[in-house]
Formats: structure tokens, sequence, C-alpha cells
């Protein structure tokens, strides 16, 4: 079992930058992928960014591409979002996931292949 919590939302002004840190606590993340993901209202859950924790290589969404940063601290067994630029489309409900990868440096990115999750946090970007 992986337990998952999330902090460092919060509100923001368009243009602006929020970090926020999932810490991952039951037992040491191994050959995992993490993967954020979030929602908002009246859409539809939406993949943000993933890294694979062994190998460290990562997947991002178009929409995010170039603005935010998924980074990993082994030592804090913590997985990092560096979130720039910010839009007001941004704001949602940002999760953290956790998935059993089958093979060193797979990314996991159907929200589906998750069987651990956060209780989320929210972000708001005003305009």
């Amino acid at each position: 079992q992986v337990q998952l919590v999330e902090s460092g939302g919060g509100l923001v002004q368009a243009g602006g930058s929020l970090r926020l840190s999932c810490a991952a606590s039951g037992r040491t993340l191994n050959r995992n992928s993490i993967g954020w993901f979030r929602l908002a209202p009246g859409k539809g859950r939406e993949i943000v960014a993933v890294i694979s924790w062994s190998v460290g290589n990562t997947y991002y969404a178009d929409s995010v591409k170039g603005r935010f940063t998924i980074s990993r601290d082994s030592a804090k067994n913590t997985v990092n979002l560096q979130m720039d630029s910010l839009k007001p489309e941004d704001t949602a409900v940002y999760y953290c996931a956790a998935a059993d990868n089958a093979y060193a440096g797979q990314l996991v990115v159907s929200s589906a292949g998750y069987a651990y999750w956060g209780q989320g946090t929210q972000v708001t970007v005003s305009s």
C-alpha cells in the first residue's frame, strides 16, 4: 500500500508560479509511475505529467509542456510539480497518483492504471 499526500496548492495570479508536492509513505517507491492529474469543474480528469520513479523519464500533456516540470526527490520519497506561467485554465483540483510499473521506465498515462491516489489540492489561477 502507498499513501499519498499533496501539498502546495493555492491562489495565484495568471503568469505566476506554484510548486506542488506529493509525499509518499507506506513503502519506498521503486518501479512506479507517479502521475499528476487534474479535475476542473465541468471537465473530465486530465493527465498533467508523469515520472518514472526508477529511471526518471517523464511525460507531459501538451497543454502544460514547457510550463510545468515534474521531478522526484528520492531522499524524501516525494514528487514535485513546478508550475510556471500559470493560466486561468490551469485552475483545478490537482491529484497525485502512483502506479506499479510492469518494467523500469514505464510511463503510465491512463488514470485507470493508477491504484493509489492522494486527496487532491486546489489550484486557482485568477486572470
